[in-house]
This record gives structure tokens, sequence and C-alpha cells, in this order.
């Protein structure tokens, strides 16, 4: 399928008030507003074109790197094109996106975490703090907890609004799935007071860490 076709498709589906919410939460002009159950209609229809996707992200369009997330593949990316991927991110939910769907399942994550976690470039700090998340839920062999919290101690209050959204993810799974830590946890949120007055609708979870962490434990108390 030629991009020109995908484009216009696209720009078909343009939804006003997706357009609207899309603008207010930061999305500038190079977007058609697509709802976002539009766009994985059109990936589960082309299923998968990295060559397509490539060119998709190169417009810079909002809606079009939303689904070129979703049909390129990742392990056709060498490590320095995934790197590169993740720090011309512009928008949260772009990198979301790419996070899930591409930065997880590839190959050298791990590496690239690493050089992520050290790294001044907030979009390649969000991706850092999203791999560390997961190895703090499903591996912590492969990270030193205490030194996370340290540093998420010294850093979350003052960093990159971008990277501040996982590292606070971070200091969440650190306390929901760590008990002997889920107090220091707990206590860190509490002084840092990130996210504290976030608004959230009703049946939804704070992402303040304290709230967060408790609801969880509450939620599986065995866990």
């Amino acid at each position: 399928m030629k991009i020109n076709q995908i484009l216009d498709q696209l720009k078909a589906l343009s939804d006003k008030s997706t357009l609207t919410y899309n603008t207010k939460h930061g999305v500038g002009e190079n977007q058609f507003g697509v709802k976002l159950g539009d766009i994985r209609k059109i990936a589960k229809d082309i299923k998968s074109d990295h060559q397509l996707a490539m060119e998709l992200w190169k417009t810079e369009n909002f809606d079009a790197r939303m689904l070129a997330t979703l049909i390129l593949k990742p392990k056709e990316l060498t490590a320095t094109e995934l790197d590169a991927l993740v720090r011309s991110v512009k928008y949260a939910r772009v990198s979301d996106w790419l996070n899930s769907y591409v930065v997880k399942i590839h190959p050298d994550n791990e590496i690239l975490r690493q050089q992520w976690m050290a790294d001044d470039d907030p979009m390649a700090l969000r991706s850092g703090w999203y791999l560390t998340t997961l190895r703090v839920e499903n591996n912590p062999e492969m990270v030193d907890v205490p030194s996370l919290l340290n540093r998420i101690e010294n850093e979350m209050g003052s960093t990159f609004p971008d990277a501040q959204w996982t590292m606070n993810f971070c200091l969440a799974a650190i306390g929901i799935n760590h008990p002997n830590f889920r107090k220091r946890a707990i206590e860190i949120g509490e002084k840092l007071g990130v996210y504290r007055d976030y608004p959230v609708s009703k049946g939804c979870v704070s992402p303040f860490a304290p709230v967060w962490i408790n609801e969880m434990v509450k939620r599986h108390p065995s866990e």
C-alpha cells in the first residue's frame, strides 16, 4: 500500500472531538485527529509493513507515527535505528505506543535501557524508565532496587516531565511488587508529592505513588 493512500485514509477519518482533545493535550498542527480505535483498524488491515512504517514515521504526523508503531517490525531495526526513533518522538502518547509495541520486544532493549538510563534526552529517559519498570516487575534480579529508589528520590522531583511519568511508574512498581521496599517507596512518594493533585476520572486510580501502591496492594493482598 502506498503512503499517500494511507495518509488520505487517515485524513478521511479525522474526528473533530479527537482533534480537539489532541490539541488540548499538546499535539501540534501536524495531525488529523484520528480515533485510536480507527488507527488500530487500519493497522489490522495492513498487518505489518516495515518500509511503509518508516515512511509514515518520516512524515512526523502524529497519527501516522501512531500507526507506524503498530506495523513496523522491531527485529528489522538496528539498535542505532531504534535509538533514533525514540529520540525523535515529540509526544508522550507516541512514545508510549513505541515503547509498548517496539521497544519492549526489541532484542537489544537491555543494552539500550542501560544507555538511556544514563542519558539526558527526555524521551530516551522515558523509554529507559519504562524498561526499568518492566525489570522491576518481571526480572528484579536485573536491577538494583535500593539504587533505583535513591535515584528516584534525588531526581524525580526535578526531572523532565516526560521522564518523570515513567520514573513514577517505576516507583509505584517497586512499592507494589516488593514488600521489603514498600514503606520506603511510599515515603519517597509522600516526600516528593509528584502527581499528588493529578486529576483522575471516577473509578480510576491516582498516579500519585502512595495512593497507587496502597490501592493495588489492597486489591491483591497476597502479592
